[in-house]
């Protein structure tokens, strides 16, 4: 009865995934080999003794493919290195965020200030890590989060920056938000992990008459941007440069839900 309910919650998972999938072109083999790589990359180091990844005897029996399949897909999966943005972040909201908190790039009203190149690039060095600085530069001036003032310094426009719907990034940083999403709820979900509940919640309602949904809308994007922004400032306020300190990622998330019945 559990494992239906499990499965069950999956399909409903499935099922905004495999929307966007269908409209990008990936059809069910991409998946599918998408899926087993998956099975064998969690079951490998997430099942194993003492930290070290499990042999794949075990992972053949726990994801029920064959030993000849675990190996193929576990040499390929030797093979992919891990995409930095998906370690990281957005580099590019980092970059606003140190201009807009930073009290060495903000004036004493505690607003972002008109930097110098110079300026800009002790800027770009602190928060835009290994990013070519030119291409940074260019970017943000293309997507007019900056722009350049007739005397050469450069005036920061945008508090936050939102990719458009056909920007490569927004796609990955849709995988990192349903992944980010995901593992609180799997988190909370795991009997092995009492007491360590992260904090997770939900308001709707379903009786709510469509027209209003346009105000809704409005009010949900202005306090939750307000609320992003707070914990934007906390989160940089415990932020540490300090090399030799254990470092982790944390932050928190804000969708609005909206389902016609």
């Amino acid at each position: 009865m559990l494992q239906q309910i499990v499965i069950d919650s999956c399909r409903h998972l499935l099922r905004p995934v495999v929307r966007f999938l269908l409209r990008r072109g990936i059809v069910w083999s991409d998946f599918a080999e998408l899926a087993k790589e998956t099975y064998v990359e969690i079951a490998r180091a997430e099942y194993g003794i003492d930290g070290r990844p499990t042999n794949n005897s075990r992972v053949a029996m726990l994801t029920g493919l064959s030993r000849r399949e675990v190996a193929r897909v576990r040499d390929m999966l030797l093979e992919v290195v891990p995409h930095e943005d998906e370690r990281k972040g957005n580099r590019m909201a980092k970059i606003l965020t140190g201009w807009h908190t930073d009290p060495e790039f903000t004036g004493t009203d505690g607003r972002p200030g008109d930097l110098t190149p110079a300026g800009f690039e002790i800027l770009l060095r602190r928060y835009a890590g290994d990013l070519p600085h030119t291409a940074v530069k260019k970017e943000m001036l293309n997507h007019d989060l900056i722009t350049e003032l007739d005397n050469g310094y450069l005036r920061v426009l945008e508090r936050d920056f939102v990719y458009s719907s056909l920007d490569p990034e927004i796609i990955r940083q849709m995988g990192i938000a349903l992944n980010d999403h995901g593992t609180t709820l799997e988190h909370n979900l795991n009997e092995e992990r009492v007491g360590e509940r992260r904090f997770e919640g939900i308001a709707d309602n379903t009786m709510v008459p469509a027209s209003a949904i346009d105000e809704f809308h409005s009010y949900v994007e202005e306090r939750g941007v307000e609320f992003l922004k707070d914990i934007d400032v906390w989160l940089s306020e415990h932020e540490t440069d300090d090399q030799g300190v254990t470092t982790v990622r944390l932050g928190a998330g804000a969708y609005l839900i909206r389902n016609e019945i």
